[in-house]
This record gives C-alpha cells, structure tokens and sequence, in this order.
C-alpha cells in the first residue's frame, strides 16, 4: 500500500498498536482518524498528534457504529483505509468454567467488531482509489495461547474471515492485508518490559515498512515460522509453546 496521501480511521486508535499505527501514518502526513470508547483518552492522543481527529466509537454495539460510520464519511469523504484493530484479551479456562458475559464481549469485541466495521465502510472503500482494509489479527491465530483460548479462537476467525473477504473483493480494488503482531510490549494485557515481548516501537516500523509493499500480510520475522507451522503436526509448536508459558507465565497487572 501507499504510505503517504491516505485518509486512515484506525479503531482502538488511543493506545497501544492501535496509537502507534496511528501516529506512524500522521508522521508521514496522512490524515488519521482514531476510535475508542473514552473520549479523554482520545483527546490526548488527539492533542499530541495535532491534525489528528477521532470518534467515540464502541465497537460493540452496531448503532454505535452506524453512527460513526456516518460522521466520519460526511466529514473525510476521502477515506481510503480502514484498520480494523481494537480487541480485548481477557483470560479464560477452556477445561473449567465459562465466564459468559465476558465471552460474549469478546466475541462482540474481537470477532464481530472487525465485521461491523468492514461492512459500515465497504461500499464507500469500493468507490475510492487505493483503498484498503488491514485486520489486525495476532500470532495467536496460528498458535493459540491455552490460558487465553477464546482470544486465540477469535483471532484465528479474523485470519479466516480475511481470506474470504480478500477473496471476495479481489476484482474490487480493495486490498486486504493482515496484521499479526507477535506478543509486543504493549498494555493489551500488562506492559511490562518482559524480554519475550517486541518493543511496540520495534514492532511498529517493521510492520510499517512491509506494509509499503505489496505484501497481503504484514507479519513481522518474527512470526513467519509460526504463520507456516498450522499443519498435520501443529501440536507439537502448540504444546511446546504452551508449556513455556506454563513454565515462565506471561505476568500480569
């Protein structure tokens, strides 16, 4: 994709991927727009990246949507990106018993947002030039992580759902490209400084500079081993990497 000249809305823009995205593509002078749930929190961003704007957003909730898709598109008639990035990782026990609000809201959150918001802006993105639409996925989605097995079942629906949508909006000139971050140092679960975890700031220029190319997926090195690993024998990563954890368990707030 091209870098520069784009007009951006990235979801879950204040924090984290979402924000580094965000002010990476404001450096290079496109016009970005960022959602998220707290309008303090978007105000700050907002204020440190002038030029920036941004939309109370709850992806979540379809209405809230509707009416964030409507604002935006009558003030940036121009958008040509949508990256579908905010999520939620909470833990879950796949052998015990289930919390069902929280899954509910995950599935609302992780799954179902990146559908919403895909279709609230297709058929204006069908219309533009250069358009594209990133999801924002996660290694999870290839080797999923047991103490958060509903998040990893999500994320591996957004690789799958990505494939058919790419598939279907080929003659379209929208292109889709997936994002899959590795576990970065981010407050999605705690920052911690964990030596395991990418420097969000590492993380966000190696994906940034892919993405200037003509790549359909925008996975840092670090993940390709585990992007080629799904197959006949993938257990074997699986349950390697699922006992590291249980051996060294990721910390927590």
């Amino acid at each position: 994709m091209k870098l520069t000249g784009n007009t951006i809305f990235i979801t879950g823009g204040a924090s984290g991927i979402g924000r580094g995205l965000a002010e990476a593509f404001h450096k290079q002078g496109n016009q970005v727009i960022i959602s998220g749930r707290r309008q303090a929190l978007l105000n700050s961003v907002t204020a440190a990246n002038p030029g920036m704007d941004s939309v109370v957003l709850d992806v979540t909730d379809p209405a809230s949507i509707r009416q964030a898709a409507d604002r935006i598109l009558s003030l940036y008639p121009a958008l040509n990106v949508v990256i579908n990035n905010a999520g939620i990782m909470p833990f879950d026990n796949a052998a015990g018993a289930l919390d069902d609000a929280q899954a509910v809201t995950l599935l609302d959150t992780n799954l179902l947002g990146p559908v919403r918001i895909s279709a609230a802006f297709i058929e204006h993105l069908k219309k533009q030039k250069d358009a594209v639409l990133i999801n924002n996925s996660s290694v999870l989605a290839f080797l999923p992580l047991a103490t958060n097995a509903l998040y990893s079942a999500t994320k591996a629906a957004i690789h799958s759902y990505t494939l058919s949508q790419r598939f279907l909006l080929r003659d379209t000139g929208v292109t889709v490209i997936e994002i899959s971050p590795p576990w970065v140092d981010t407050d999605l679960i705690y920052k911690s400084g964990d030596p395991r975890a990418m420097p969000l700031d590492d993380f966000i220029k190696e994906t940034f500079d892919k993405l200037g190319t003509e790549t359909i997926e925008a996975i840092v090195d670090r993940v390709l081993p585990v992007r080629d690993n799904p197959g006949a024998n993938e257990h074997v990563m699986v349950n390697a990497f699922n006992q590291s954890v249980a051996e060294n368990p990721i910390p927590v707030q």
